[in-house]
């Protein structure tokens, strides 16, 4: 007598072969429809409105391919790796979120036309991996560097990156904002590590009194009565914090018996502040 094994849940469905793939095919084709009206400069905004959030707080207005498809809850597994490959594209490249995924999509439409002919599944991948270096081939062919020639080359970093703010909340401040962008880049001096761009966000103001500041700026409260401006300053960087030394032994306690101590305790913790500097 041979015993069944349960692998799945109770209520679970399995969908294979020909069923789970099409299921995929069509999760897929419905994302990249869903943000394809998105594209180009004549492509649609989508108004987007939270189940949850009432009035509106829920409510998004835009046509970036990766809010969208963060924002829309979605049961399709195949949908789910479309969206995972626009996050993935936002945080690497930080542009073209909507273009990966509207490419994804009619690729698998034109694999479903292939599936229909009963071509292997693996076959069409092998096909698709050649078409994949060829047309690496073909964008390395035709692409130009003006990285010897300085102007041109700030010219095509700034239509790249005017290119890419089309489609964010900063398109009608797009050209300022390329330059700060650009500027801060170029600084860098080849090094890909934006890290070192700090960027400092100030409620307030305006959109586009934003600025590229040339020195270092640290993000602080000025003390009451201490100077606003000081014009040559002398700077002093200490590799050790700035205030007075407690006793840093846990739990101890110092009992003073008149204020004549207690002017004694804070003279010597001021003494022993000034050596440090």
């Amino acid at each position: 007598e041979s015993m069944s094994t349960q692998l799945f849940n109770e209520g679970a469905t399995e969908e294979r072969a020909e069923n789970a793939r099409l299921s995929n095919i069509i999760g897929a084709i419905a994302v990249g429809d869903l943000v394809k009206s998105t594209l180009g400069p004549k492509g649609m905004d989508k108004i987007l409105q939270s189940a949850t959030s009432r009035g509106g707080d829920g409510l998004i207005v835009t046509n970036d391919g990766a809010t969208i498809l963060k924002s829309i809850p979605l049961d399709n597994a195949a949908a789910k790796v479309l969206v995972n490959i626009s996050k993935v594209q936002d945080d690497e490249v930080g542009d073209g979120t909507t273009s990966v995924c509207v490419l994804a999509a009619e690729i698998l439409r034109q694999a479903e036309q292939l599936l229909d002919q009963r071509m292997h599944p693996q076959t069409i991948i092998d096909g698709f991996r050649l078409a994949t270096a060829s047309a690496r081939e073909a964008l390395e062919r035709s692409a130009v560097s003006h990285k010897d020639d300085e102007a041109q080359w700030r010219e095509d970093l700034l239509s790249i990156a005017r290119t890419t703010l089309s489609s964010k909340v900063l398109a009608a401040d797009k050209h300022k904002f390329a330059e700060v962008c650009v500027d801060a880049v170029l600084r860098l001096k080849g090094s890909t590590n934006l890290d070192r761009i700090q960027i400092i966000k100030k409620t307030g103001g305006k959109v586009s009194d934003s600025y590229l500041s040339d020195g270092f700026i640290l993000n602080k409260k000025i003390g009451v009565n201490q100077p606003r401006l000081i014009k040559g300053a002398r700077i002093l960087v200490a590799n050790t914090p700035m205030d007075t030394d407690k006793v840093k032994v846990f739990g101890a306690k110092i009992k003073v018996s008149d204020t004549a101590q207690l002017a004694e305790l804070e003279r010597a913790e001021r003494e022993k502040m000034r050596a440090k500097v």
